[in-house]
């Protein structure tokens, strides 16, 4: 085996840029009847194409951030600064939730939680800084404990992970109140964890820890506990309520599409039925608007992805950046998942956008980052040199000498 840079995985890379060319196409078509929603309701005076402006702006920094982790910022320089950028996410999402208790105009509260900063027409997202500051952190950390031997150890290990990890999930699950966010952070963690090789009678022991403290932050929530009751009576087929008035209107646009769709313009749940239809929503608009062919391609792409990305992980033979590429890889499933199955009621509603679709600005941005960072891996992959290969080589060589030669004599 031999580990040469060799060109990038391409089917990520048009991957990506085909998931972002497709919210492009489903903003423009149900961003005039947002702007419509919002006007009529609120009395805003909105443009019919803001939204999709906006999303040609994030599309334009998401590959801006995307071409700058593939291309042009090497990985060796980013990894200098794990640990800043961890504190730097932890102290933006801290001051958040202080700004947010004493009703400072710039945290940006909507429905009751405060997850963005405002500075004017711009908002900031520090959760989702957090996902990547805690990819790269982590791979950083847990290569560094295997290299000396340390994993599994109280002091040296896991005393900073709980640390850490701990403030991480508070500062977003309770402080702002963000769980979609928190299954992406524990997706991340504990995956990453996995192929670090931590013991499994600890890393056990660590889940069911996990669970418990999860069911009792669900439980002691009452708007979560809303939530879960509403999906109950969905799956049991009781009488509508307002809880049960999102998963209703997701379902019935994902069944209006039927096989082929209604076709893009003629959505009837983004004139004002489906709450959150450009965000976390977006998936049954799709649904409505491209039938089921469209989902199934949607799904298809999204899959072919995240199995290039466990290829990539499968040839990376250093340790740091397979669990880099492991990291981005549980992210992006994690918001895939959790996001088509709260739109199909396989799981309760939770607020999650659906990744490189959704419309928004933090969330692509640092996503795309992460994953140009998987594409810069894949270029330094190990594979097998074959015979021909090697042939061929040696014939590139002895015709530089002959050349070499001939131009010296």
């Amino acid at each position: 085996m031999t580990v040469r840079k060799h060109k990038s995985d391409l089917v990520i890379l048009f991957s990506t840029i085909g998931l972002m060319a497709l919210g492009l196409i489903i903003i423009y078509a149900i961003g005039p009847m947002r702007a419509n929603v919002l006007n009529s309701t609120y009395g805003s005076d909105y443009d019919p194409n803001y939204f999709f402006l906006g999303q040609l702006r994030t599309v334009g920094l998401s590959l801006l951030a995307f071409f700058a982790a593939f291309k042009w910022i090497p990985y060796k320089y980013v990894k200098k600064y794990a640990k800043p950028l961890m504190i730097l996410s932890l102290v933006l999402s801290a001051l958040l939730w202080f700004l947010a208790l004493i009703h400072n105009p710039l945290a940006k509260c909507e429905l009751g939680e405060c997850r963005w900063f405002q500075f004017g027409p711009v908002s900031f997202q520090p959760a989702e800084l957090l996902k990547l500051a805690m990819v790269i952190y982590l791979a950083d950390f847990l290569a560094r404990k295997k290299e000396e031997g340390t994993i599994g150890k109280w002091q040296e290990f896991w005393l900073p992970l709980l640390i850490i990890c701990g403030a991480s999930l508070f500062l977003v699950v309770i402080a702002q109140g963000d769980l979609g966010t928190g299954v992406a952070l524990i997706s991340i963690i504990f995956s990453m964890l996995l192929v670090a090789g931590v013991p499994a009678k600890q890393y056990l022991i660590m889940v069911a820890l996990v669970v418990a403290v999860a069911v009792g932050a669900v439980a002691t929530s009452s708007h979560r506990m809303e939530r879960i009751d509403a999906w109950l009576t969905t799956l049991s087929g009781g009488e509508s309520t307002d809880s049960t008035y999102h998963v209703e209107n997701a379902m019935l646009a994902i069944g209006t599409g039927g096989l082929a769709g209604v076709g893009i313009g003629n959505s009837v749940q983004a004139t004002g039925y489906l709450p959150e239809s450009i965000n976390d929503s977006v998936f049954a608009i799709m649904g409505e608007t491209f039938g089921f062919l469209g989902l199934f391609l949607i799904l298809v792409i999204f899959a072919t992805m995240l199995i290039r990305m466990l290829k990539v992980a499968e040839g990376t033979s250093d340790t740091e950046n397979r669990l880099i590429v492991v990291g981005v890889f549980a992210w992006t499933l994690a918001q895939v998942v959790v996001n088509i199955m709260a739109m199909t009621s396989l799981i309760p509603v939770t607020g999650i956008t659906l990744p490189l679709l959704s419309y928004g600005g933090t969330s692509m941005i640092f996503l795309a980052y992460a994953i140009g960072l998987v594409l810069q891996i894949s270029c330094y992959t190990s594979r097998e040199v074959t015979h021909n290969e090697d042939i061929s080589s040696r014939g590139r060589l002895r015709g530089a000498h002959h050349t070499s030669r001939r131009r010296s004599s």
